[in-house]
């Protein structure tokens, strides 16, 4: 794994339960003094939430919350201010909580194709049924990502920014399982060139740090994402399948990270730290990878979001995650 990829051994994925923006970087920061992240409040409200939230990165682009969702507007009103008010008060914690902090840093936005079937437009369809607005978005959505991670960078000048792209629903629009506004139909598949495309291009705004690519769903597209410029991928691993294997076997030889979500992202009982990464290394062995790239690979995160954990899993779920990472560490094989 070169150098300039190379990130911290556990991190996690984004949201958190929870309102209070200082308690949430204390804990982001606190659990992860080698790879800590910009949290995520959706419980605070529209325009906290990861759809909202990005949509008050957009540039040139509204949105407003309507009975069905997100939908374009052609100004910016209550709900975009709120989603950037929110996030002044997410990195102003952050901030707080990372004086003198070098080393890699962890913020998220949803990807392209997330939000392109999410949003609706006018009509109350997707953007995702029209291309038009789709480049539109994207294009709106890579501006927006330059000027927040400027101002990341600004604000916490050690940091390797690494950009992490929610992208859960990019199997589904591949596949052409986007529902309608009706709910009756799906919109059509887009073509895998443009997807890669467009992704391509997004990703190229972070010249100066990694991206990474998060799905928590099944079917994640490695190879596709690897074309496009990811430097990791991140994915629950319980959902991975046989022919996952050769495509992450591919990914790690390439020098790809992997993030790999081994804790539940919603309370249970956790099992030893040994125990919650002995799929890994399994995988590892099966796959012939040099056991000694475990550690430098792979990211130990949750498997999603937190936001739907109580407070005290959240935290007890963080740092397990460290404990899992330390455990790959120290024996690989």
């Amino acid at each position: 794994m070169n150098a300039e990829t190379r990130f911290g051994p556990a991190t996690g994925v984004g949201s958190l339960p929870g309102t209070d923006a200082r308690e949430a970087a204390k804990t982001a920061t606190g659990s992860f003094e080698d790879f800590p992240f910009l949290p995520e409040l959706p419980a605070r409200g529209p325009g906290a939430d990861m759809i909202g939230r990005t949509a008050g990165l957009l540039v040139e682009l509204y949105a407003r919350v309507e009975p069905s969702g997100w939908r374009i507007g052609d100004r910016p009103g209550r709900d975009t201010r709120r989603a950037r008010s929110w996030l002044g008060e997410d990195l102003d914690a952050l901030e707080e909580f990372t004086q003198d902090y070098a080393g890699p840093l962890k913020v998220q936005a949803v990807g392209p194709w997330t939000l392109a079937a999410a949003l609706e437009l006018r009509n109350g369809e997707s953007a995702l049924s029209d291309p038009g607005a789709c480049r539109d978005l994207a294009a709106s959505l890579g501006e927006g990502l330059r000027l927040h991670l400027a101002e990341v960078r600004r604000r916490i000048p050690g940091a390797l920014v690494v950009l992490q792209l929610d992208e859960p629903s990019l199997t589904a629009v591949l596949r052409g399982q986007v529902r309608t506004a009706s709910g009756y139909r799906t919109h059509r598949a887009v073509d895998r060139q443009i997807v890669e495309a467009t992704l391509r291009d997004v990703i190229g705004v972070h010249a100066d740090g990694p991206v990474a690519v998060h799905s928590c769903a099944p079917d994640v597209p490695f190879a596709l994402l690897r074309r496009a410029g990811a430097a990791a991928v991140s994915f629950d691993f319980s959902l991975l399948t046989e022919r996952d294997e050769d495509a992450i076997g591919e990914a790690v030889e390439g020098g790809t990270g992997l993030f790999v979500g081994v804790v539940p992202g919603t309370d249970a009982a956790l099992s030893d730290p040994a125990g919650s990464v002995m799929g890994v290394r399994t995988l590892w062995r099966r796959l012939g990878l040099r056991p000694g790239l475990l550690a430098e690979a792979v990211t130990v995160t949750p498997s999603c979001g937190l936001a739907g954990a109580s407070p005290a899993y959240a935290r007890q779920a963080l740092a397990h995650c460290v404990r899992a990472a330390r455990s790959l560490a120290d024996n690989p094989e």
